[in-house]
């Protein structure tokens, strides 16, 4: 396992799903934003989680564009596949049913709406956990869920089960965050979910970050990372301030609309995002806009 947790250390980006106008999945779009993230230097794809929209994606359209991006990435990093829902034995059948063939982990978030309790919780990873043949990722991100994996289930989750590698927390709480850093395993990674909280969590131990931001800008996030991994918080704070605004911004009507609209700035996607999502404003794009002629 802890080869694969190396191949996991620095930045991994949470891919977008390019949509057309009708609704369609942009594959050519697909295509040059995996270019572009790999020609930035991050260390990783995650495919099909929230940023890329996989609630509202079938499970058909969810392994096409896993497919594709194993195909057009050519190996040159490794992938992680998200799957994650409320219903953990239809969860465990997408399991079942999936090629991991060329997946390298599962990032699984929290079940939402349902609200489990620790015990549920730790029932519900524990069955992922059994039936997964890769390792895999807790994803904490209880503003989404409306549910928070504790610290402590958390760690007990990392204890009992050799496959649980890591967490990707994105609950904002410091002190739950700690405690998870402070108790954990050396053979346990905690990446973070927050992009500009990322520069001060790896100060405190985390091991990297599933970035959005990265769509958009993977050479400054990817530098940005490596440096403060390295102890070099000079270097990192100067690109953490450069991005910080920007990044505010891509959260302002919802993600990914926000970074959508960057990408489409830059010429790589359109900013089409799937029903019940909306684009955002005419003012936030300028926005977003104006803070990127500035990076």
């Amino acid at each position: 396992m802890k080869n694969i947790q190396k191949k996991l250390t620095g930045t991994g980006v949470a891919l977008v799903t390019p949509f057309r106008n009708d609704d369609s999945i942009d594959f050519k779009a697909l295509k040059k934003l995996v270019e572009h993230v790999i020609q930035g230097g991050v260390d990783y794809l995650v495919v099909m989680g929230t940023t890329g929209e996989n609630p509202v994606l079938s499970e058909q359209e969810q392994k096409a564009v896993l497919n594709y991006v194993v195909d057009v990435s050519e190996k040159k990093v490794p992938i992680v596949f998200g799957i994650g829902g409320n219903n953990t034995q239809d969860v465990v059948t997408r399991i079942k049913n999936t090629d991991f063939e060329h997946i390298d982990a599962i990032l699984s978030a929290t079940p939402y709406y349902n609200k489990p309790t620790q015990k549920g919780l730790y029932i519900h990873y524990k069955t992922l956990a059994s039936a997964s043949p890769v390792p895999m990722i807790l994803y904490n991100v209880p503003g989404r869920t409306s549910v928070n994996l504790s610290a402590e289930t958390t760690l007990n989750l990392a204890a009992d089960f050799e496959n649980i590698i890591a967490i990707k927390e994105a609950s904002g709480n410091l002190n739950q965050i700690m405690q998870i850093l402070k108790n954990k395993s050396a053979d346990f990674s905690v990446i973070s979910g927050d992009d500009n909280f990322t520069l001060p969590y790896i100060a405190l131990g985390m091991q990297g970050v599933i970035s959005v931001t990265a769509n958009a800008y993977p050479q400054e996030m990817s530098d940005m990372v490596r440096a403060a991994l390295k102890n070099d918080f000079k270097t990192a704070r100067q690109i953490h301030y450069k991005l910080l605004d920007f990044t505010d911004s891509l959260f302002l009507e919802g993600n990914p609309a926000g970074v959508k609209a960057a990408l489409e700035v830059m010429g790589i996607t359109s900013k089409y995002v799937r029903l019940p999502l909306s684009s955002v404003s005419r003012s936030t794009y300028n926005l977003i806009g104006d803070l990127m002629k500035k990076i």
